[in-house]
């Protein structure tokens, strides 16, 4: 029997080529957009805003009662905020936190009860290298990123007695609409030096992101991990460097790690 997914965010990137890939391998693949978009002639699209919890219950229910179960949640829907934590307007925040985390809670707690149910399932969370290191100009993002992470580490521990598994892929720097839809906050003339700092900072971030993987290997990596009996709790899918980041932020004294990310970003 194929199993169900239930995927956010398929009109680009990460969503659209890993709901795509999907469906070719054949899952039943159910994706959600907020806008209109191309999609893959075998995905079965739902309109959706995330941070709306009535229209996330709604669509769920729609591919419940069509197909009778859900195996496989990916939340996968977000955007992305750049700029200082100081000037970052409150909407921004909030619009951050709402689509990368309140959506992911909403569609959490809407699947939860039929996994429950039906005796198992899987919830991946995509997270991002973000949200295992704080990222200069980024704050919000990894804030809402690292909220992902300790949201999942506990849900994985609650749920494991239904049979329901709990997986976060942390993506590195990937070529997606990301670089040109992030929205980026720039401050008023009496904080210059914030402006000429983040410029420089986001000429790297732009460069990393342009120099990414393409989003099909992480479409790709996305089905093996489904294939697995035993997946993995995390998965980082990053270039090699990216990888060794994570592993310094892990072994090296704080402000030796911050120091390594300064210079990355040429904050000097």
């Amino acid at each position: 029997m194929s199993k169900v997914v239930f995927i956010t965010g398929i009109s680009s990137g990460f969503g659209k080529f890993t709901s795509s890939y999907l469906a070719e391998k054949g899952y039943t693949v159910y994706g959600t957009y907020r806008t209109e978009c191309e999609h893959h002639p075998k995905v079965k699209v739902l309109q959706m805003d995330v941070k709306d919890k009535m229209q996330v219950e709604n669509c769920i229910e729609q591919v419940l009662k069509q197909e009778g179960r859900i195996d496989i949640l990916i939340n996968n829907a977000g955007m992305h905020t750049g700029g200082a934590i100081e000037i970052t307007p409150l909407d921004n925040v909030a619009a951050q936190m709402d689509t990368n985390f309140m959506g992911a809670i909403y569609t959490v707690k809407a699947v939860l009860p039929i996994m429950r149910q039906q005796g198992g399932g899987t919830i991946v969370n995509i997270s991002s290298i973000g949200g295992l290191m704080g990222l200069p100009f980024q704050g919000y993002y990894s804030a809402c990123k690292f909220a992902i992470e300790g949201f999942s580490e506990a849900l994985r521990m609650e749920v494991k007695q239904f049979n329901i598994k709990v997986i976060v892929i942390n993506p590195g720097d990937f070529h997606t609409n990301n670089t040109r839809n992030r929205k980026n906050v720039f401050a008023a003339d009496n904080i210059e030096d914030y402006n000429l700092q983040f410029s420089k900072s986001l000429a790297v971030i732009e460069n990393d992101e342009n120099n990414g993987w393409h989003p099909e290997v992480l479409a790709r990596k996305m089905y093996k991990i489904l294939e697995e009996k035993h997946p993995a709790n995390r998965y980082v899918i990053a270039s090699w460097d990216q990888r060794l980041a994570v592993l310094l932020k892990r072994i090296l004294p704080g402000k030796w790690f911050a120091g390594v990310l300064s210079s990355h970003y040429g904050i000097r």
